[in-house]
């Protein structure tokens, strides 16, 4: 096959939408494909050795994708979604690929269309029209003045409502340019593409009449390329040792909670404040940076807490090591609800962070032996899901079958 040019779109709205496509860049054989990647600025250190030729693309603050989150309301506005179209197509008219891989970026489900080109979206399974889902109310404005309980059936019964209203900017935005509505359902604008891509497994988040064009990548995972700490080669032996991140999604507050509610257990607390949290005092019992290589922390703990995101809770899975997330918004509660369902972890909410109920859950899944067997389990079916030769495979039969523009 002639070397094929394959453009990769990061929506850097967190470190996961940018470090994940990095990490399936990376797998490319380059006598195969000419690696192409494009993000907003602020992420140079996740691209440290990458070799990708490197182009510019506007994405909103991070700060106003999680305040969105955290309000309910939808993430993008139809201005948003159509200038970010205009500039995708700038984009796609310098580069000239061959075809167009996004995470999360929205608005190539308009832009690889007008320009035909071949697009894969990468997403979650849980987010799949074809995953049955029970949905848990996530932190918004309703679970600050109503009972979780009573507030759950409320999300579930106006769901449906509010994903339509989140489909609404980018149907509109398609409408303008001539293309036909994704109906009223969130999970067919978070999945509409040529070939979307899941970075699970169906293990966790088994789909039902799933089309030929959605495909299980299995686990992508990826650290930031970051020096380790002085004090990484020499954690104290002979207690449990406990790796700590709550990421860059908007439970950062909450990390000064976390160590505190931590340090009267005798356990070793390894912690990654992501580069965004000033902690005023560390714990005698934690050691702290900026940054950690995710995968080895992972596999030097017996137990990892997160905030229940796909990126950090692949690591523990991966290594071996089941989990507690401490969830806040839906994607993390609908990745949290698959592996809870298998056994391999536990969920807390932010909303109602109890450090009693923290200490409590580390307590048991330390000493849950099924719990860590099944971590185990599920490390080897992810071996079972190469995403290198996954991603190649498709990527391979999407160009050998798609016209040339």
């Amino acid at each position: 096959m002639k070397r094929k040019k394959i453009l990769f779109v990061a929506e850097a709205v967190t470190l996961a939408h940018v470090g994940r496509p990095i990490s399936l860049a990376q797998t490319l054989d380059p006598r195969l494909f000419d690696v192409h990647f494009a993000c907003t600025e602020g992420y140079d250190f996740c691209f440290k050795g990458s070799g990708f030729s490197r182009w510019h693309i506007d994405s909103i603050p991070s700060k106003q994708f999680l305040d969105a989150l955290a309000s309910g309301k939808p993430v993008y506005e139809e201005a948003t979604l159509a200038a970010y179209v205009e500039d995708d197509l700038r984009l796609l008219k310098l580069v000239q690929p061959d075809l167009v891989l996004g995470d999360f970026r929205l608005s190539l489900s308009v832009s690889a269309r007008l320009a035909q080109l071949p697009y894969v979206a990468l997403t979650n399974a849980y987010w799949s029209p074809y995953v049955r889902q029970r949905y848990t109310v996530p932190n918004i404005p309703l679970t600050k003045v109503l009972p979780v309980k009573v507030a759950n059936l409320l999300f579930r019964m106006a769901r449906p409502l509010a994903f339509a209203a989140h489909a609404v900017p980018l149907n509109r935005v398609r409408r303008h340019y001539g293309l036909p509505s994704l109906g009223g359902d969130l999970r067919r604008v978070y999945t509409d593409a040529d070939h979307t891509l899941y970075a699970d497994i169906p293990e966790l988040f088994p789909a039902h009449d799933l089309p030929a064009s959605h495909t299980y990548l299995g686990p992508v995972i990826w650290s930031p390329p970051v020096e380790t700490p002085d004090w990484w080669g020499k954690l104290p032996q002979g207690k449990p040792v406990v790796y700590l991140t709550l990421g860059s999604s908007g439970q950062g507050q909450l990390l000064p909670r976390v160590l505190e509610a931590l340090a009267p257990l005798p356990i070793t607390v390894l912690a990654a404040t992501a580069g965004n949290v000033a902690l005023d005092a560390v714990p005698p019992n934690a050691l702290v940076a900026p940054f950690l290589p995710g995968m080895e922390a992972a596999r030097r703990a017996d137990l990892v807490i997160c905030n229940g995101g796909s990126p950090t809770s692949q690591q523990a899975l991966m290594a071996g090591v089941p989990l507690i997330g401490i969830a806040s918004n839906l994607d993390q509660f609908l990745n949290m609800a698959g592996i809870v369902g298998v056994g391999a972890g536990t969920v807390l909410r932010a909303d109602r962070f109890d450090p009693l109920a923290l200490r409590r859950a580390v307590t048991i899944l330390l000493h849950d032996a099924a719990a860590t067997d099944t971590a185990r389990e599920i490390a080897t079916l992810f071996a079972t899901y190469p995403a290198k030769a996954r991603l190649t495979a498709v990527l391979t039969e999407l160009l050998r079958t798609s016209p040339a523009p």
